[in-house]
């Protein structure tokens, strides 16, 4: 099917139609932009089989809880990395600078007696401190981010052991913080959250959709939006179907329903970040730098402005990773941040689909790569698997990831769309 022409203001432009649009985003995918194609195919396949081996446990309600819960931290961590992954630059210490932040926020709650607001302000300022030293030593100092954050991997390992002493575990009290990762939304509110996420979903496609009718620019054709919006409205209203169902043992002691909390701090901060690099005239300077420094920097865009403030949002994402993390350990300890965090946390936003070659990426590869983690990790456990062969496992998806990554920018330079 071709495009149609239709005259707006007095000029011609083009306005595609389902069947032209999805031509060229085939084309766009055989040209080498696959974007989160592969994640999310391989999360549907990963689900598709743990749950068929699981059927009774993997696809209960408490288990799709509890993978929100476990995704949350890595998730956040992996948000702030995409960041830094933008601009090909990497962050080796986001794991351990998660377990100082969340030290920080611990004993100001226990042995210093602050409100929980000041504690939480408290962790995610650490964040932002620790990646505004991180970025000024990359672009000011000009160390290489590598070294620059292994030598801090190893120094805020050691802050941490400092701060909280060999074996020290801190136990943080009820409240606010620690129901972050651990309980859920009232059904009423989950519903309610549901249903305005996909109006307010709606409503910006249709405005989007609108806006650049009137200026005259080249729109999606309604069906492909209409059909975004059904896709979402069902994934939301399916989640909160299931979420919103009796998840306790033993209904006697207590009830449990309704969305995890962790599952709309990860949608706010996906909008917002998504909001951020899409839609500011910041979030173009950091694709510029992260497609070519020399450019941008020929261009006026600020670039050791931008290299530093990369490395404050991943911080301070480190920060909230931290929060989300000793929120649902219920606990800090010197271990915090550390094992597997940082390895975790790449490899979500790589597998997600972001380029270690910085120049592309988006905040939702951090959501998708997050569940695969997860998915990875909690299907494996179910099945009994020991903790060696389920890092085995990971590193090798995570390898894959890496290695379809290299292969669709090498396809994209040569069909010229690099």
């Amino acid at each position: 099917m071709t495009t149609t022409l239709e005259t707006a203001g007095g000029v011609k432009v083009v306005k595609p139609t389902v069947a032209s649009h999805l031509k060229d985003y085939w084309g766009r995918v055989r040209g080498g932009d696959l974007g989160s194609l592969p994640a999310a195919l391989g999360l549907v396949i990963l689900v598709a089989i743990f749950g068929s081996a699981r059927p009774d446990t993997f696809f209960s309600p408490g288990n799709f809880a509890n993978l929100f819960n476990q995704a949350a931290g890595v998730t956040m961590i992996a948000m702030g990395l995409i960041f830094v992954l933008l601009l090909g630059e990497i962050d080796l210490s986001a794991g351990f600078a998660s377990g100082v932040c969340g030290a920080v926020m611990a004993i100001l709650l226990t042995e210093k007696g602050y409100p929980e607001v000041v504690a939480l302000v408290a962790a995610l300022v650490t964040g932002v401190v620790i990646g505004l030293l991180l970025g000024v030593l990359v672009a000011k100092v000009n160390i290489p981010s590598f070294v620059v954050t292994l030598a801090s991997f190893l120094a805020f390992q050691g802050v941490l052991l400092n701060i909280l002493g060999e074996g020290k575990n801190i136990s943080i009290p009820d409240g606010f913080i620690k129901s972050l990762n651990k309980d859920s939304l009232p059904v009423s509110w989950s519903w309610i959250l549901a249903i305005g996420s996909v109006a307010i979903f709606a409503l910006v496609q249709f405005l989007r959709f609108r806006g650049r009718a009137s200026r005259g620019l080249v729109t999606e054709p309604i069906g492909i939006i209409l059909l975004r919006i059904a896709g979402i409205a069902a994934l939301l209203l399916t989640t909160t179907a299931v979420l919103t169902q009796e998840r306790a043992i033993n209904t006697a002691i207590a009830s449990l329903k309704g969305v995890p909390i962790a599952a709309p701090v990860i949608g706010g901060f996906l909008v917002l970040w998504t909001f951020v690099l899409g839609r500011t005239t910041y979030g173009r300077h950091v694709y510029a730098v992260g497609g070519n420094a020399e450019a941008a920097r020929r261009a006026g865009i600020p670039v050791d402005r931008i290299r530093i403030s990369v490395f404050v949002i991943g911080s301070f994402m480190a920060a909230v990773g931290g929060v989300m993390l000793v929120s649902r350990a219920g606990s800090v300890d010197p271990n915090t941040g550390g094992s597997s965090t940082l390895l975790y946390s790449v490899g979500a936003a790589v597998i997600g689909g972001t380029s270690l070659f910085g120049g592309k990426g988006k905040i939702i590869h951090a959501v998708i790569g997050g569940a695969v983690i997860a998915v990875i990790d909690n299907g494996m456990f179910l099945l009994e698997y020991s903790s060696g062969t389920r890092y085995m496992f990971t590193g090798i998806i995570l390898l894959i990831a890496a290695g379809v990554d290299a292969l669709a920018r090498r396809r994209a330079a040569a069909s010229g769309n690099r």
